[in-house]
């Protein structure tokens, strides 16, 4: 070996040898030095955000719910909304668990109803959620769900005062709520625009998970525009995510509201690493109409429609697998009139295109009541042009009338599970396979929306006896044990899986 050689091998070991002796923690110093620091956002929104307590009036005599242990029936719901198949234990009878803490925690004021002094009823916790302060004079946004079939409404802010909220409005098909509570100067949250949002941002989730109230967790945006089956797409994000959250913020790193954290994906009833948010610039706009009116109007054309598949475009000539085929028209209403045929495939909705079949009923929806359109659609291999007007969708729920005042009367399906539905036909029972039969959900109410059940699901059998017919369903349902959960086998799509509801008491 050369000098230079030696030299060379030397030094290069002196070098590693120095190398060895730094400490290990400035080393990992470097790859972490541009992550982003969110301590400043929570300074800024945390305190706008609050915890959504809910209760309802109940009758000593009545005793208490039964629900599965360790979870309240808040929890529950949350589990089974919207995402189906969630499993659940069965406890009959059970004692109520801690809403707003865990095993042994605060509760939801004790995790027993509270009686009232005159021994003829009291208040019992319905569940917990979260909210956020969109101005200082106290009006505060959450999930649909989070008030949903509430007879009191508590708002708890971060200096811990706790108030009783009035419900301005609530809109089921997008999931928003707006309550007011009667206070001045209180934090509010600056509203973003979610059409800016991209898939990787940084964002905040902060809530009430589990009742641990203003619990921060981060993540990414993982995808946008998520269609799951209902009215709007989501943002999907990997922000932790749990019961209790519901309704309360997602921020982007400016401190913007970007989202209301509304859904989980779940095969435990805890996060997995996919929650849903509802895009903030719809959610504005709901608001806005719910707090000029109490509800929301959109327009309608009277259609059915389906997803257009690449095999369908494919055999009508469509250079692509776009636009929502037409299944079915009202008779008499804006389609009809219009000229509008089932087969048709609705590839334009006043010159925007329509991409998917889910695109429709927002474009439509957005559209106020009584305007003029062009519905461009595709029929036997040729593209037309057709004027429709707009219409108004049928109404949906509005604010509960103020607690000094006579409350309206909620329609309601009127069997114990809430649920309205129609006979299969022969030929639609044997697309399915159902040999024993089987009836389409038409409506769901109660007990059934709030563990889940949509418009369209199939209902096979309700605890040992298969359902055969309309008929047949309400007799069984009529009969139902309200202190007990019953299984009832329900089909969605291809999969079917047994749901525990727990009927609600006759007259309630």
């Amino acid at each position: 070996m050369t000098n230079l050689s030696v030299r060379k091998f030397f030094a290069a070991a002196a070098a590693m040898a120095c190398l060895s002796f730094v400490p290990h923690s400035a080393l990992a110093i470097a790859p972490g030095a541009n992550l982003p620091d969110f301590a400043d956002l929570v300074d800024k929104v945390g305190p706008a955000v609050v915890n959504i307590r809910t209760t309802s009036r109940v009758s000593t005599a009545s005793g208490q719910r039964a629900v599965p242990p360790g979870m309240d029936e808040g929890d529950m719901s949350e589990f089974f909304r919207r995402f189906f198949g969630i499993p659940l234990p069965q406890a009959p009878n059970s004692p109520r668990g801690g809403g707003r803490g865990d095993k042994g925690g605060r509760g939801d004021r004790g995790g027993s109803p509270d009686q009232s002094d005159n021994g003829d009823g009291g208040e019992q916790n319905n569940g917990v959620g979260s909210g956020f302060i969109l101005s200082s004079d106290g009006y505060v946004m959450t999930n649909a769900h989070v008030v949903d079939d509430a007879d009191n409404i508590y708002v708890t802010l971060t200096d811990k005062r706790e108030f009783k909220a009035r419900l301005i409005g609530v809109d089921d098909r997008t999931d928003i709520a707006i309550v007011k509570i009667n206070a001045a100067n209180l934090p509010s949250v600056t509203i973003g625009d979610s059409n800016k949002l991209r898939v990787g941002e940084w964002v905040l989730a902060i809530g009430s998970p589990f009742g641990l109230d203003n619990t921060v967790t981060e993540g990414i945006v993982s995808a946008k525009g998520r269609e799951t089956g209902d009215y709007l797409p989501f943002i999907q994000t990997d922000a932790a995510v749990n019961p209790g959250n519901s309704g309360g913020p997602l921020v982007n790193m400016q401190g913007e509201v970007i989202g209301i954290n509304a859904q989980i994906y779940s095969r435990t009833g805890g996060f997995m690493g996919i929650a849903f948010a509802i895009p903030i610039d719809e959610a504005m706009r709901v608001a806005e109409q719910l707090k000029s009116t109490g509800k929301v109007v959109r327009g309608r054309i009277a259609v059915s429609i389906g997803q257009v598949t690449k095999d369908v475009s494919d055999s009508l000539g469509l250079p692509r697998a776009e636009g929502a085929l037409v299944s079915n028209v009202e008779p008499g209403g804006p389609a009809d009139k219009a000229g509008i045929q089932p087969g048709d495939i609705i590839l334009k909705f006043n010159g925007a295109p329509v991409e998917a079949d889910t695109d429709l009923p927002r474009m439509v929806g957005d559209t106020k009541p009584g305007s003029k359109a062009t519905v461009t659609i595709w029929r036997k291999g040729q593209s037309r042009e057709l004027p429709i007007t707009v219409v108004q969708t049928l109404p949906e729920k509005v604010a509960k009338a103020d607690a000094h005042e006579a409350p309206a009367a909620k329609a309601r399906p009127s069997n114990p599970l809430g649920v309205t539905v129609s006979d299969l036909s022969a030929d639609q029972l044997k697309s399915m396979k159902l040999s024993t039969g089987g009836v389409q959900v038409e409506a769901v109410d109660g007990p059934a929306a709030r563990v889940g059940l949509q418009k369209g699901d199939v209902i096979v059998r309700i605890g040992d006896t298969d359902v055969s017919s309309a008929k047949q369903f309400d007799q069984v349902a009529a009969h139902l044990d309200s202190q007990k959960m019953v299984p009832v086998l329900v089909r969605r799509g291809e999969n079917t899986q047994f749901v525990p509801i727990k009927p609600h008491t006759p007259g309630k």
